[in-house]
């Protein structure tokens, strides 16, 4: 089965709503390639490995959650961007791109995703009359030790996370953001959250966490991020009737 690159386009956009997001870059078809998309790689990031990949395997297109275009860059198709972008056109590939509409979708979203690995339940938006927030809440049944935490972002996302402490025994509530949600720690701890899970952390973060005594467990922006875009290229196979290949290019950030 194939589509058009126009009907995926129409599909991803009518599915995830970029138009309603403030985002930092363009959301939707960032590259033309193919007018007929049989086969769709998806990742984590538009990267030159995962371009080589899609290549190598003949893809028509590649949907990630980070591609290309951000506010405050520079616009010259330069250097490595030009190699990236060469790419695409010389081997005729599309490339989709959703940043902040693919964090928040309420079932194929990195945060609901994440939410779902590790057995969250009663999820909800942290920042009150926002329903575009980033930031969520929600609650471990029965609690959780800090150390049964650690272990589980370890088994889940493979990959050991930086856990600064709390003196709570037992968590019960937790916020998270995934990827580089460090910011949003100090309204989880205001809200009186007990944990707060992230992909990054700046030097300021570990402060908040000891000051307002709040477990913080950075995890990976790369590591939190793989399933919203994993998810999505499965929904899609299974709507559209493409093939779908999920390929993950390590990152320990």
């Amino acid at each position: 089965m194939s589509v058009s690159n126009s009907q995926l386009l129409e599909f991803l956009n009518s599915l995830l709503k970029p138009e309603k997001v403030n985002d930092y870059c363009p959301n939707g078809l960032q590259v033309e390639g193919n007018s007929k998309v049989t086969k769709l790689v998806t990742g984590v990031t538009a990267s030159q490995a995962l371009i080589d990949h899609a290549v190598s395997i003949n893809a028509d297109a590649i949907l990630v959650h980070h591609g290309y275009f951000w506010k405050s860059e520079s616009p010259c198709i330069t250097g490595m961007k030009r190699k990236r972008i060469q790419t695409l056109l010389q081997h005729n590939i599309n490339l989709y791109a959703y940043h902040l509409p693919l964090d928040i979708h309420p079932s194929l979203g990195n945060n609901v995703q994440l939410a779902k690995l590790l057995g969250i339940v009663d999820i909800s938006t942290l920042e009150q009359n926002n329903p575009q927030s980033v930031v969520m809440q929600g609650r471990f049944e029965g609690g959780i030790c800090p150390n049964e935490l650690t272990n589980l972002l370890t088994n889940m996302l493979t990959k050991i996370p930086l856990h600064e402490p709390a003196n709570k025994t037992k968590i019960e509530t937790v916020a998270w953001c995934t990827g580089g949600g460090q910011g949003y720690i100090d309204l989880a701890a205001e809200k009186g959250i007990d944990a707060y899970i992230t992909g990054e952390v700046s030097e300021q973060t570990i402060h908040t966490a000891r000051e307002m005594d709040i477990h913080f467990y950075a995890a990976g922006h790369h590591a939190t991020e793989r399933y919203g875009v994993k998810a999505l290229g499965e929904y899609i196979q299974q709507k559209l009737e493409i093939e779908s290949v999920f390929v993950d290019i390590d990152n320990p950030a």
